[in-house]
Order: structure tokens, then C-alpha cells, then sequence
């Protein structure tokens, strides 16, 4: 099978360029000239390509790695081998990253699937729609009325913006998308698959379920990013509305009337049930569940696969099923534990309180 790229040759680099760059010590700089060709993980890396390590779980890839260098702490450095040009840095995965983001910026944010530069053929536009100059729209992709798409902007294959959807300037918005009902900022990205819009589940429950009129919008503010997926229900009477910078993972649901605080990091598989509001630098793990009309303070943590019932106050970790402030949460855990070992192999009692005889 032919070897396929898809993303453009990588830049090469000396040694010497990539200390400059990640404002790493060369700890022997008549090593400067050496040329790296690219990244990997320690245990795929070879002799051309720069590695980088900082915890002791993966200690054993780092003393067999091919690499040519590596970015480390200066506590680890002697587990590197001497083959292994050693870059010490105080914070490597960091410093790795910068150096990533340098090389493939190509990677950093999805572009045209079809290598498009302008409007595909095949796609419809609302003669009413206003597009700037240098938006990419890809085949089959359907723009509605009055919309408004910034400079710089990407829309993939088969998405549809509905009537009256603003979006910013260098935004990029993945194949079979649909948004409707939408405001949205600058430098945003939203994956494929993603479905933005839509009403939320709102009924009046008796025999016959009353569906609840949904005339919100759907706010999303500049350089958040929406992974695969996801699905943002619009407000029922006020927006449903994502802060700055705040990051979603894949498969998430974000219900009506959801208020996301700026720079949150949402990862997969969470539901945020309507009317909850999340406060500034919030991070959830994966598929924790937020019951509505609950507030999660600012700066506060919840562990994965939690179940919130509660309020969470400001810069507090949470976590369990329902969840407890996690150094309570752990207690009851060990507590649990101890009473099943106290309890194994005791003799079940009778109605009586005597031992029965299970002979």
C-alpha cells in the first residue's frame, strides 16, 4: 500500500532551533547542530525524531527509546540513555507541545476536505445570505436566508446554517453540521457531526405530553472549540450560552437554558441538564451527568463519571454517585471497603440471632 501523508512535510530542525524554541537547555551543546525531523512517543520513536518525558509510569519506554532527544526534568535525567540527546526543561510536556504546534500547524484546525479555496459548485446559497471575502464552502453544503459567515471562515460538506445564523471571522465548521438559531464568535471550531440549535426537551408531562415553545437562542462566544457530536440545545426563554475559550469534548449534551462559563473544559460524553449554570474555568471529566437548575462555581473540578445533584461551591473537586466533596467521597469508599472485610466470611444469622448451620 503507498504511504499516505496527510498532513504537509514536516520542517526539520537542529537542535540548537528547538532550545530556542521551547526555551530548553541543550545539556550538551556541542550537540547543537544535530537535525530533528519530526515527533513521537518514546516507545515508536528513531533516531531523527524528538520525544519527551515526565512521569515515572513511562519510565521503561524512556530507557529503551531510538530517540535522537528529549525534552526532561532535570530530576530524570539520568534515566536517559547516552544515545539520547537530553533537552532539560521545567516543564516538558509543555515545552513538546510548542514545539508540535510549531512543525504542524497544518493540524491545528480542520480545513477544506476538498482542498477547496472558494465556494464549491454544488453548494446553495441564499441569495440574501452575505458571505466575506476568503469563506470556504465545500460541495453540498446549504447556507439559508440572511445568514452572515465572517472572513476566513470554513463550512464542510453537507452542513447546513439555517435562516438568520451569524458566525465570526476564521471559524471552521465540520462536515454535516447543522446550526440554527445561532450567534457565533471568532476562531471557533466545531467539529463534524455537531448539531447546534435544536429545540430542548421541554414538556408539560401528563397523558398527553405537551411540547414547551423553545424561542432562545444559542450564544457561543470567541475561540471555543466543539468536538464531534456534540449537541447544543437553544434556550426555552433565555439563551443557552458557552463562554470564551471554554473547550468541548466529543458527544456531549448541552441542555436549554445551559449558561457555560468562559474557558471550561468539558471532556466526552458529558450531559448538562437545562438551566444549569457552569462558572469560569470549570472542568468536568468524561461522562459526568449535571442535573438542572444546579451551579458549579467557578474554578471547580468534577471527577469522571460523577452524578452532580447539587451545587458545587467555587474551586472545590467533587466527585462519586451522587457527588460529595471527594475527600468525604473517598472516606466512604475505604469505609465500604472495611466493612466488606470485616463482614467475609462471617456466618449469616438466623431469625433468631443464632448461627446457621450450612453444613
Amino acid at each position: 500500500m503507498t504511504s499516505t501523508l496527510f498532513f504537509k512535510p514536516r520542517p526539520s530542525s537542529t537542535l540548537a532551533e528547538i532550545a530556542a524554541l521551547t526555551k530548553a537547555e541543550l545539556v550538551d551543546p556541542s550537540q547543537g547542530d544535530r537535525v530533528i525531523t519530526g515527533i513521537a512517543s518514546l516507545d515508536e520513536a528513531g533516531p531523527m525524531h524528538l520525544g519527551f518525558f515526565e512521569n515515572l509510569k513511562y519510565v521503561a519506554e524512556l530507557e529503551q527509546t531510538h530517540a535522537g532527544a528529549c525534552l526532561v526534568m532535570e530530576r530524570y535525567e539520568s534515566r536517559v540513555p547516552s544515545h539520547v540527546a537530553v533537552l532539560r526543561v521545567k516543564s516538558p510536556i509543555r515545552a513538546f507541545v510548542t514545539y508540535a504546534r510549531h512543525i504542524h500547524e497544518d493540524a491545528m484546525r480542520p480545513l477544506s476536505g476538498f482542498g477547496s479555496t472558494g465556494i464549491a459548485p454544488s453548494a446553495v446559497i441564499h441569495p440574501t445570505a452575505r458571505l466575506e471575502d476568503g469563506v470556504i464552502v465545500d460541495p453540498l453544503a446549504v447556507i439559508g436566508p440572511d445568514v452572515e459567515i465572517g472572513a476566513g471562515s470554513v463550512i464542510g460538506a453537507g452542513s447546513v446554517i439555517a435562516s438568520g445564523v451569524k458566525i465570526g471571522r476564521d471559524c471552521n465548521v465540520g462536515a454535516n453540521t447543522t446550526i440554527q438559531f445561532a450567534l457565533i464568535g471568532n476562531n471557533v471550531l466545531i467539529h463534524p457531526g455537531c448539531h447546534i440549535g435544536q429545540d430542548g426537551f421541554r414538556f408539560i408531562f401528563a397523558q398527553t405530553h405537551q411540547k414547551v415553545p423553545q424561542v432562545g437562542r444559542v450564544i457561543i462566544q470567541n475561540d471555543v472549540e466543539i468536538g464531534s457530536g456534540t449537541t447544543v440545545d437553544r434556550g426555552g426563554l433565555r439563551d443557552t450560552v458557552i463562554g470564551e475559550g471554554t473547550k468541548i469534548d466529543n458527544q456531549v449534551q448541552v441542555g436549554h437554558n445551559v449558561t457555560i462559563g468562559r474557558h471550561c473544559v468539558i471532556a466526552a460524553q458529558c450531559g448538562l441538564a437545562g438551566s444549569l449554570t457552569l462558572g469560569d474555568n470549570v472542568a468536568l471529566g468524561a461522562k459526568v451527568g449535571v442535573n438542572n437548575h444546579v451551579t458549579i462555581g467557578d474554578g471547580a473540578q468534577i471527577t469522571a463519571m460523577s452524578a452532580v445533584k447539587d451545587s458545587v461551591p467555587a474551586g472545590e473537586r467533587w466527585g462519586g454517585f451522587f457527588a460529595k466533596p471527594t475527600k468525604h467521597w473517598f472516606r466512604e469508599i475505604i469505609a465500604v471497603e472495611r466493612l466488606m472485610r470485616g463482614g467475609a466470611g462471617a456466618a449469616p444469622k438466623s431469625d433468631d440471632g443464632k448461627d446457621e448451620d450450612r453444613g
